[in-house]
């Protein structure tokens, strides 16, 4: 796990740093909104923090695992654009696009409109389809 400080920039991009974004919710606050969420987990792969990601994946499509340390090459993740939020009572989208590099490749896009539920008063990421796909 990495070691962040207040002046740390976070890595989703939002301008108020890690430890004001998504720094409280990695050591375990509730996200007021599904982009937050997906905001926190965006920056979660960032820093590799694989127990947050499961444990904010909804019990009915979370994997047993992610394996993020023994992915080869890592992935470089290199922003965040989030084109649309939309939530509904219980439910929400959320339309974002990440860029990352494997390696020393070409910088890729991965374009994903993903669901979220809120249960308790917790959001969880359920599910993600991939426009163009």
């Amino acid at each position: 796990m990495q070691v962040v400080d207040t002046l740390t920039p976070c890595p989703c991009g939002h301008p108020d740093g890690y430890a004001r974004c998504c720094g409280p919710l990695h050591d375990g606050g509730a996200a007021g909104t599904a982009e937050q969420l997906m905001r926190s987990r965006y920056s979660a792969y960032v820093l590799k923090r694989e127990e947050y990601l499961l444990a904010t994946w909804h019990t009915s499509t979370r994997p047993d695992h992610l394996k993020l340390a023994a992915q080869q090459p890592a992935p470089s993740w290199l922003g965040l654009t989030v084109q649309r939020h939309e939530s509904e009572g219980d439910h929400a989208i959320v339309e974002f696009v990440a860029r990352l590099r494997y390696g020393g490749g070409k910088a890729q896009r991965m374009h994903e409109v993903s669901r979220f539920v809120r249960e308790d008063n917790h959001w969880y990421y359920l599910d993600g389809s991939f426009p163009g796909e």
